[in-house]
Protein backbone atom coordinates (compact mmCIF):
# COMPACT_ATOMS: atom_id res chain seq x y z
CA UNK A 1 0.00 0.00 0.00
CA UNK A 2 2.78 2.32 0.45
CA UNK A 3 2.81 3.29 -3.29
CA UNK A 4 -0.86 4.51 -3.23
CA UNK A 5 -1.91 7.68 -1.77
CA UNK A 6 -4.73 6.75 0.80
CA UNK A 7 -4.69 9.74 3.60
CA UNK A 8 -7.58 8.79 5.34
CA UNK A 9 -6.31 5.33 6.64
CA UNK A 10 -4.09 7.53 8.63
CA UNK A 11 -6.49 9.26 10.54
CA UNK A 12 -8.24 6.18 12.16
CA UNK A 13 -8.39 4.47 15.16
CA UNK A 14 -5.74 2.32 15.46
CA UNK A 15 -7.02 0.10 18.12
CA UNK A 16 -9.89 -0.72 15.22
CA UNK A 17 -8.15 -1.93 12.28
CA UNK A 18 -10.47 -1.76 9.22
CA UNK A 19 -10.72 -5.27 7.84
CA UNK A 20 -13.11 -4.60 4.66
CA UNK A 21 -13.53 -2.06 1.94
CA UNK A 22 -16.90 -1.61 0.03
CA UNK A 23 -16.04 -0.74 -3.96
CA UNK A 24 -19.18 1.61 -5.19
CA UNK A 25 -20.11 2.34 -8.27
CA UNK A 26 -23.88 3.69 -9.67
CA UNK A 27 -26.22 1.58 -12.03
CA UNK A 28 -28.25 3.66 -14.73
CA UNK A 29 -30.82 5.15 -12.11
CA UNK A 30 -27.87 6.32 -9.57
CA UNK A 31 -28.15 3.82 -7.42
CA UNK A 32 -25.20 3.03 -5.47
CA UNK A 33 -24.19 -0.80 -5.96
CA UNK A 34 -20.68 -2.32 -5.12
CA UNK A 35 -19.19 -5.35 -3.52
CA UNK A 36 -16.77 -5.62 -0.38
CA UNK A 37 -13.33 -7.21 -0.51
CA UNK A 38 -10.77 -7.86 2.42
CA UNK A 39 -8.34 -4.75 2.90
CA UNK A 40 -5.28 -6.57 2.30
CA UNK A 41 -6.47 -6.70 -1.80
CA UNK A 42 -7.25 -2.53 -1.47
CA UNK A 43 -3.59 -2.04 -3.93
CA UNK A 44 -5.10 -4.36 -5.85
CA UNK A 45 -8.77 -2.75 -6.36
CA UNK A 46 -6.78 0.15 -7.00
CA UNK A 47 -3.99 -1.23 -9.35
CA UNK A 48 -5.26 -3.70 -11.38
CA UNK A 49 -9.33 -3.58 -10.55
CA UNK A 50 -11.80 -6.31 -9.45
CA UNK A 51 -13.82 -8.16 -11.72
CA UNK A 52 -17.32 -8.45 -11.11
CA UNK A 53 -20.47 -9.86 -13.39
CA UNK A 54 -22.47 -6.69 -14.81
CA UNK A 55 -25.02 -8.45 -16.13
CA UNK A 56 -27.50 -8.05 -13.41
CA UNK A 57 -26.97 -4.17 -13.14
CA UNK A 58 -29.75 -1.90 -14.63
CA UNK A 59 -28.33 -0.32 -17.33
CA UNK A 60 -25.35 -2.65 -17.69
CA UNK A 61 -24.13 -5.40 -19.85
CA UNK A 62 -25.78 -8.16 -21.51
CA UNK A 63 -25.68 -11.81 -19.58
CA UNK A 64 -23.66 -13.30 -23.05
CA UNK A 65 -20.62 -10.30 -22.15
CA UNK A 66 -21.09 -9.06 -18.64
CA UNK A 67 -17.29 -8.93 -17.33
CA UNK A 68 -16.42 -6.39 -16.17
CA UNK A 69 -13.95 -4.73 -13.88
CA UNK A 70 -13.83 -2.56 -10.58
CA UNK A 71 -10.70 0.23 -10.44
CA UNK A 72 -11.02 2.32 -6.93
CA UNK A 73 -10.18 5.84 -7.05
CA UNK A 74 -8.15 6.22 -4.13
CA UNK A 75 -9.08 10.01 -3.53
CA UNK A 76 -12.02 8.96 -2.75
CA UNK A 77 -11.58 6.62 0.52
CA UNK A 78 -13.52 6.75 3.39
CA UNK A 79 -13.89 5.15 6.76
CA UNK A 80 -17.87 4.32 7.85
CA UNK A 81 -17.42 5.39 11.38
CA UNK A 82 -20.54 2.90 12.25
CA UNK A 83 -19.70 -0.27 10.55
CA UNK A 84 -16.06 0.09 10.82
CA UNK A 85 -15.29 -0.69 7.07
CA UNK A 86 -14.25 1.97 4.56
CA UNK A 87 -15.62 2.30 1.09
CA UNK A 88 -14.44 3.85 -1.77
CA UNK A 89 -15.55 4.71 -5.61
CA UNK A 90 -14.14 3.96 -8.70
CA UNK A 91 -14.19 3.50 -12.52
CA UNK A 92 -15.27 0.67 -14.58
CA UNK A 93 -13.62 -1.34 -17.30
CA UNK A 94 -14.41 -3.72 -19.75
CA UNK A 95 -11.36 -4.88 -21.95
CA UNK A 96 -8.70 -3.16 -20.24
CA UNK A 97 -10.77 -0.25 -22.26
CA UNK A 98 -13.43 2.69 -19.85
CA UNK A 99 -16.72 1.23 -19.85
CA UNK A 100 -19.09 3.46 -21.83
CA UNK A 101 -22.36 2.66 -19.52
CA UNK A 102 -20.11 4.27 -16.67
CA UNK A 103 -21.78 7.30 -15.40
CA UNK A 104 -18.96 8.73 -13.14
CA UNK A 105 -16.32 8.10 -16.15
CA UNK A 106 -18.98 9.84 -18.93
CA UNK A 107 -18.97 12.96 -16.46
CA UNK A 108 -15.24 12.86 -15.78
CA UNK A 109 -14.84 12.74 -19.44
CA UNK A 110 -16.62 16.09 -19.83
CA UNK A 111 -14.63 17.62 -16.95
CA UNK A 112 -11.19 16.68 -18.48
CA UNK A 113 -12.60 18.26 -21.29
CA UNK A 114 -13.42 21.36 -19.83
CA UNK A 115 -9.95 21.28 -17.31
CA UNK A 116 -8.15 21.59 -20.99
CA UNK A 117 -9.99 24.81 -21.58
CA UNK A 118 -8.60 25.82 -18.12
CA UNK A 119 -12.54 25.89 -16.87
CA UNK A 120 -13.73 24.06 -13.80
CA UNK A 121 -17.76 23.44 -13.26
CA UNK A 122 -18.88 24.23 -9.50
CA UNK A 123 -21.88 22.58 -8.86
CA UNK A 124 -23.70 22.81 -4.78
CA UNK A 125 -27.09 21.08 -4.12
CA UNK A 126 -30.01 21.17 -2.07
CA UNK A 127 -31.17 17.16 -1.68
CA UNK A 128 -34.58 17.27 0.45
CA UNK A 129 -35.43 14.16 2.08
CA UNK A 130 -38.80 13.08 4.02
CA UNK A 131 -38.32 10.09 7.07
CA UNK A 132 -41.02 8.13 7.69
CA UNK A 133 -42.38 5.54 9.61
CA UNK A 134 -43.70 2.27 8.66
CA UNK A 135 -45.67 -0.33 9.88
CA UNK A 136 -45.27 -2.88 7.04
CA UNK A 137 -47.65 -1.58 5.01
CA UNK A 138 -46.97 1.60 2.63
CA UNK A 139 -49.37 3.71 4.76
CA UNK A 140 -46.57 5.89 5.91
CA UNK A 141 -46.27 8.06 9.65
CA UNK A 142 -44.90 11.00 10.00
CA UNK A 143 -42.69 10.90 12.79
CA UNK A 144 -43.06 14.92 13.39
CA UNK A 145 -45.53 17.85 12.22
CA UNK A 146 -43.13 20.64 11.91
CA UNK A 147 -42.70 23.36 8.72
CA UNK A 148 -40.24 25.18 7.22
CA UNK A 149 -37.59 26.29 9.80
CA UNK A 150 -39.60 25.44 12.31
CA UNK A 151 -37.15 24.28 15.60
CA UNK A 152 -37.17 22.46 19.04
CA UNK A 153 -40.86 21.20 19.82
CA UNK A 154 -42.03 20.40 16.09
CA UNK A 155 -38.89 19.01 14.62
CA UNK A 156 -38.49 15.75 15.76
CA UNK A 157 -35.63 15.13 14.10
CA UNK A 158 -33.60 17.80 14.87
CA UNK A 159 -30.80 15.21 16.68
CA UNK A 160 -30.93 12.87 13.89
CA UNK A 161 -29.96 15.78 11.73
CA UNK A 162 -26.98 16.87 14.11
CA UNK A 163 -25.81 13.74 13.86
CA UNK A 164 -26.58 13.36 10.08
CA UNK A 165 -24.23 16.37 10.04
CA UNK A 166 -21.22 14.83 12.65
CA UNK A 167 -21.15 11.81 10.27
CA UNK A 168 -20.81 13.92 6.89
CA UNK A 169 -17.15 14.90 7.40
CA UNK A 170 -15.98 11.25 7.28
CA UNK A 171 -16.89 11.27 3.63
CA UNK A 172 -15.78 14.74 3.28
CA UNK A 173 -18.79 16.58 2.75
CA UNK A 174 -18.81 19.72 4.41
CA UNK A 175 -22.39 20.38 6.64
CA UNK A 176 -23.55 23.81 6.30
CA UNK A 177 -26.88 24.84 7.50
CA UNK A 178 -29.95 21.91 8.85
CA UNK A 179 -33.22 22.96 8.87
CA UNK A 180 -36.68 21.15 8.91
CA UNK A 181 -38.46 21.70 5.32
CA UNK A 182 -41.87 22.86 4.27
CA UNK A 183 -43.60 19.06 4.54
CA UNK A 184 -44.07 17.28 7.64
CA UNK A 185 -41.14 15.74 8.57
CA UNK A 186 -39.38 17.12 5.50
CA UNK A 187 -35.54 18.02 6.27
CA UNK A 188 -32.87 19.52 4.05
CA UNK A 189 -28.80 19.51 5.50
CA UNK A 190 -27.21 21.71 2.67
CA UNK A 191 -23.04 21.12 2.15
CA UNK A 192 -20.37 22.58 0.99
CA UNK A 193 -19.97 22.98 -2.97
CA UNK A 194 -17.29 21.51 -4.90
CA UNK A 195 -16.40 20.54 -8.65
CA UNK A 196 -18.78 18.87 -10.63
CA UNK A 197 -17.41 14.99 -9.50
CA UNK A 198 -17.08 15.53 -6.15
CA UNK A 199 -20.35 16.84 -5.47
CA UNK A 200 -21.96 14.21 -7.58
CA UNK A 201 -20.18 11.73 -5.33
CA UNK A 202 -21.11 13.65 -2.23
CA UNK A 203 -25.11 13.18 -3.52
CA UNK A 204 -24.29 9.72 -3.32
CA UNK A 205 -22.66 9.55 0.24
CA UNK A 206 -25.10 12.06 1.62
CA UNK A 207 -28.37 9.91 0.55
CA UNK A 208 -26.10 7.12 2.19
CA UNK A 209 -25.82 8.68 5.13
CA UNK A 210 -28.94 10.26 5.76
CA UNK A 211 -30.38 6.91 4.94
CA UNK A 212 -28.62 4.76 7.53
CA UNK A 213 -28.56 7.06 10.44
CA UNK A 214 -32.59 7.24 9.81
CA UNK A 215 -32.49 3.05 9.87
CA UNK A 216 -30.42 3.52 13.46
CA UNK A 217 -33.48 5.63 14.86
CA UNK A 218 -35.98 3.38 13.79
CA UNK A 219 -36.83 5.59 10.59
CA UNK A 220 -37.00 5.35 7.05
CA UNK A 221 -35.65 8.28 4.91
CA UNK A 222 -36.59 9.00 1.28
CA UNK A 223 -35.36 11.11 -1.26
CA UNK A 224 -38.31 9.94 -3.83
CA UNK A 225 -39.42 13.05 -5.33
CA UNK A 226 -43.42 13.26 -4.16
CA UNK A 227 -43.62 10.29 -1.62
CA UNK A 228 -47.34 11.87 -0.48
CA UNK A 229 -49.55 13.24 -2.32
CA UNK A 230 -50.60 16.37 -1.35
CA UNK A 231 -47.89 17.49 0.13
CA UNK A 232 -44.62 19.20 -1.03
CA UNK A 233 -42.03 16.90 -2.96
CA UNK A 234 -38.29 16.47 -2.52
CA UNK A 235 -36.66 18.59 -4.77
CA UNK A 236 -32.89 18.98 -5.31
CA UNK A 237 -32.12 22.50 -6.53
CA UNK A 238 -28.50 22.98 -8.10
CA UNK A 239 -26.33 26.24 -7.90
CA UNK A 240 -23.74 26.25 -10.37
CA UNK A 241 -21.22 28.19 -12.00
CA UNK A 242 -17.79 27.84 -13.72
CA UNK A 243 -14.58 29.46 -12.77
CA UNK A 244 -11.01 29.97 -14.81
CA UNK A 245 -8.32 29.37 -12.09
CA UNK A 246 -9.53 31.89 -9.30
CA UNK A 247 -11.97 33.67 -11.65
CA UNK A 248 -15.51 32.88 -11.47
CA UNK A 249 -16.84 33.63 -15.12
CA UNK A 250 -20.09 33.72 -14.22
CA UNK A 251 -19.48 37.20 -12.17
CA UNK A 252 -20.38 40.76 -14.12
CA UNK A 253 -19.41 44.19 -13.37
CA UNK A 254 -23.16 44.93 -12.39
CA UNK A 255 -24.47 41.50 -11.14
CA UNK A 256 -23.83 38.35 -13.25
CA UNK A 257 -21.47 38.35 -16.69
CA UNK A 258 -22.45 38.08 -20.21
CA UNK A 259 -21.12 34.47 -20.02
CA UNK A 260 -23.87 33.04 -16.79
CA UNK A 261 -26.58 34.30 -19.32
CA UNK A 262 -25.60 32.63 -22.11
CA UNK A 263 -25.08 29.84 -19.87
CA UNK A 264 -28.85 30.22 -18.66
CA UNK A 265 -29.73 30.57 -22.13
CA UNK A 266 -28.25 27.68 -23.19
CA UNK A 267 -30.26 25.21 -20.40
CA UNK A 268 -33.19 26.98 -21.07
CA UNK A 269 -32.90 26.00 -24.79
CA UNK A 270 -32.70 22.25 -23.88
CA UNK A 271 -34.79 22.50 -21.11
CA UNK A 272 -37.24 20.13 -22.37
CA UNK A 273 -34.82 17.11 -23.05
CA UNK A 274 -33.04 17.67 -19.90
CA UNK A 275 -35.89 16.56 -17.97
CA UNK A 276 -35.60 12.97 -18.58
CA UNK A 277 -31.91 13.13 -17.14
CA UNK A 278 -32.49 15.53 -14.14
CA UNK A 279 -36.12 14.08 -13.49
CA UNK A 280 -36.35 10.86 -14.39
CA UNK A 281 -38.62 8.90 -12.70
CA UNK A 282 -42.51 8.17 -13.10
CA UNK A 283 -42.88 9.91 -9.78
CA UNK A 284 -40.78 13.20 -10.52
CA UNK A 285 -43.54 14.58 -12.94
CA UNK A 286 -45.78 14.55 -9.86
CA UNK A 287 -43.50 16.96 -8.25
CA UNK A 288 -43.05 19.33 -11.12
CA UNK A 289 -46.91 20.64 -10.59
CA UNK A 290 -48.25 24.39 -9.44
CA UNK A 291 -48.51 25.49 -6.03
CA UNK A 292 -45.67 23.34 -4.52
CA UNK A 293 -42.56 25.90 -5.23
CA UNK A 294 -41.18 23.06 -7.87
CA UNK A 295 -41.56 24.65 -11.68
CA UNK A 296 -43.50 24.30 -14.19
CA UNK A 297 -42.46 26.59 -16.64
CA UNK A 298 -39.53 27.40 -18.70
CA UNK A 299 -38.40 30.87 -17.63
CA UNK A 300 -36.05 32.75 -15.33
CA UNK A 301 -35.66 35.57 -13.21
CA UNK A 302 -33.26 37.05 -10.45
CA UNK A 303 -35.61 36.51 -7.01
CA UNK A 304 -38.73 34.54 -8.77
CA UNK A 305 -39.09 30.97 -7.26
CA UNK A 306 -41.13 30.48 -9.56
CA UNK A 307 -38.75 30.09 -12.54
CA UNK A 308 -37.40 27.16 -13.80
CA UNK A 309 -33.97 29.37 -13.62
CA UNK A 310 -32.82 31.82 -10.36
CA UNK A 311 -30.26 34.33 -10.18
CA UNK A 312 -29.68 34.36 -6.60
CA UNK A 313 -29.39 37.61 -4.75
CA UNK A 314 -25.34 36.64 -3.72
CA UNK A 315 -23.54 38.40 -6.46
CA UNK A 316 -18.97 38.76 -6.52
CA UNK A 317 -17.60 36.23 -6.30
CA UNK A 318 -20.79 34.32 -5.11
CA UNK A 319 -22.07 34.56 -8.38
CA UNK A 320 -23.69 31.53 -9.61
CA UNK A 321 -27.42 30.59 -11.69
CA UNK A 322 -29.58 27.78 -9.30
CA UNK A 323 -31.58 25.23 -11.52
CA UNK A 324 -34.53 24.61 -9.66
CA UNK A 325 -36.15 21.41 -11.20
CA UNK A 326 -33.79 18.77 -10.79
CA UNK A 327 -34.78 15.78 -7.82
CA UNK A 328 -32.98 13.82 -5.64
CA UNK A 329 -34.04 10.64 -7.69
CA UNK A 330 -31.58 11.95 -10.59
CA UNK A 331 -28.21 9.92 -11.51
CA UNK A 332 -26.08 13.31 -10.43
CA UNK A 333 -23.25 11.69 -12.93
CA UNK A 334 -25.48 11.72 -15.81
CA UNK A 335 -27.84 14.69 -14.84
CA UNK A 336 -24.47 17.06 -14.27
CA UNK A 337 -23.20 15.66 -17.91
CA UNK A 338 -26.11 17.09 -19.54
CA UNK A 339 -26.88 20.39 -17.50
CA UNK A 340 -23.33 21.44 -18.15
CA UNK A 341 -23.50 20.34 -21.77
CA UNK A 342 -26.54 22.31 -22.46
CA UNK A 343 -24.92 25.32 -20.93
CA UNK A 344 -21.88 25.19 -22.67
CA UNK A 345 -24.01 25.21 -25.69
CA UNK A 346 -25.56 28.41 -24.73
CA UNK A 347 -22.13 29.76 -24.29
CA UNK A 348 -20.56 28.60 -27.15
CA UNK A 349 -23.56 29.48 -29.49
CA UNK A 350 -24.61 32.81 -27.73
CA UNK A 351 -27.74 31.54 -26.76
CA UNK A 352 -29.56 34.87 -25.14
CA UNK A 353 -32.19 33.42 -22.48
CA UNK A 354 -35.65 34.48 -23.28
CA UNK A 355 -38.94 34.25 -20.81
CA UNK A 356 -37.25 36.48 -18.43
CA UNK A 357 -40.42 37.06 -15.76
CA UNK A 358 -40.25 38.12 -11.90
CA UNK A 359 -43.88 37.52 -11.46
CA UNK A 360 -45.23 34.83 -10.25
CA UNK A 361 -45.96 32.23 -13.26
CA UNK A 362 -48.42 30.11 -11.76
CA UNK A 363 -50.69 33.47 -11.25
CA UNK A 364 -50.52 34.71 -14.94
CA UNK A 365 -52.51 33.80 -17.66
CA UNK A 366 -52.09 31.61 -20.74
CA UNK A 367 -52.26 34.48 -22.53
CA UNK A 368 -49.48 36.23 -21.12
CA UNK A 369 -46.87 33.39 -20.65
CA UNK A 370 -47.26 33.12 -24.79
CA UNK A 371 -46.55 36.52 -24.78
CA UNK A 372 -43.50 36.23 -22.81
CA UNK A 373 -42.60 32.74 -24.94
CA UNK A 374 -42.52 30.93 -21.48
CA UNK A 375 -42.95 27.20 -22.12
CA UNK A 376 -43.92 24.26 -19.80
CA UNK A 377 -41.59 21.29 -19.16
CA UNK A 378 -42.59 17.69 -19.66
CA UNK A 379 -46.04 16.65 -18.14
CA UNK A 380 -44.30 12.72 -17.75
CA UNK A 381 -41.50 10.99 -18.16
CA UNK A 382 -42.68 9.71 -21.49
CA UNK A 383 -42.88 13.01 -23.09
CA UNK A 384 -39.26 13.84 -21.30
CA UNK A 385 -37.93 11.06 -23.39
CA UNK A 386 -39.36 11.89 -26.63
CA UNK A 387 -37.85 15.15 -26.29
CA UNK A 388 -34.38 13.67 -25.31
CA UNK A 389 -34.52 11.46 -28.19
CA UNK A 390 -35.19 14.96 -30.54
CA UNK A 391 -31.96 15.77 -29.13
CA UNK A 392 -28.51 15.54 -30.75
CA UNK A 393 -26.38 17.36 -28.22
CA UNK A 394 -27.50 15.51 -24.95
CA UNK A 395 -27.26 12.07 -26.83
CA UNK A 396 -24.08 12.56 -27.65
CA UNK A 397 -22.90 14.44 -24.31
CA UNK A 398 -24.71 10.45 -23.07
CA UNK A 399 -22.56 8.54 -25.74
CA UNK A 400 -23.45 4.89 -25.93
CA UNK A 401 -24.95 5.53 -22.72
CA UNK A 402 -27.98 6.95 -24.20
CA UNK A 403 -29.49 3.92 -25.53
CA UNK A 404 -29.13 2.12 -22.19
CA UNK A 405 -30.87 5.10 -20.05
CA UNK A 406 -33.36 5.60 -22.63
CA UNK A 407 -34.66 1.79 -23.07
CA UNK A 408 -34.83 1.27 -19.38
CA UNK A 409 -36.59 3.89 -18.95
CA UNK A 410 -39.14 3.18 -21.99
CA UNK A 411 -39.88 0.33 -19.74
CA UNK A 412 -39.69 1.76 -16.53
CA UNK A 413 -42.96 3.97 -18.34
CA UNK A 414 -44.31 0.51 -20.01
CA UNK A 415 -44.56 -0.80 -16.33
CA UNK A 416 -46.33 2.12 -14.81
CA UNK A 417 -49.05 1.87 -17.84
CA UNK A 418 -49.45 -1.64 -17.41
CA UNK A 419 -50.19 -0.91 -13.59
CA UNK A 420 -52.54 1.71 -14.00
CA UNK A 421 -53.92 -0.10 -16.88
CA UNK A 422 -54.80 -3.23 -14.83
CA UNK A 423 -55.77 -1.26 -11.65
CA UNK A 424 -58.74 0.95 -13.08
CA UNK A 425 -56.14 4.03 -12.39
CA UNK A 426 -55.93 6.75 -14.90
CA UNK A 427 -53.22 7.25 -16.39
CA UNK A 428 -52.81 11.01 -15.92
CA UNK A 429 -53.52 11.06 -12.14
CA UNK A 430 -51.19 12.53 -9.85
CA UNK A 431 -51.69 10.55 -7.35
CA UNK A 432 -49.03 8.89 -5.54
CA UNK A 433 -49.66 4.86 -6.43
CA UNK A 434 -48.50 2.06 -4.68
CA UNK A 435 -46.54 1.04 -7.66
CA UNK A 436 -43.91 4.18 -7.30
CA UNK A 437 -43.40 3.62 -3.59
CA UNK A 438 -42.29 -0.08 -4.25
CA UNK A 439 -40.11 1.35 -7.00
CA UNK A 440 -38.67 4.83 -5.80
CA UNK A 441 -39.40 4.96 -2.29
CA UNK A 442 -35.27 3.37 -1.13
CA UNK A 443 -34.07 5.90 -4.29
Amino acid sequence: MSEISIPLIQKLDSKKELKFIQLIFVDINGIPKGMEIPMTRYEEAVKEGIAFDGSSISGFQEIEDSDLIFKADPSTFAEVPWERVARVYGYIYKDKEPYWADSRAILKNLLDELGERGITAYIGPEPEFYFFKRNGSWELHLPDVGGYFDIINLDKARDIKREIALYMPYFGLIPEVLHHEVGRAQHEIDFRFDNALKTADNIISFKYIVKAVGEMHGLYATFMPKPVYGMPGNGMHLHISLWEGDKNLFMGEKGISKTAMYFIGGILEHARALTALTNPTVNSYKRLVPDYEAPVYISWGYGNRSALIRIPASWGKGARIEYRCPDPSANPYLAFTAILKAGIDGIENEIEPSAYVEENVYEMSEKAREELGIGTLPENLKEALRELKKDKLLKRALGKAYRNFASYKEKEWADYIKYVDENGIPRDTKKVTEWELERYFYF
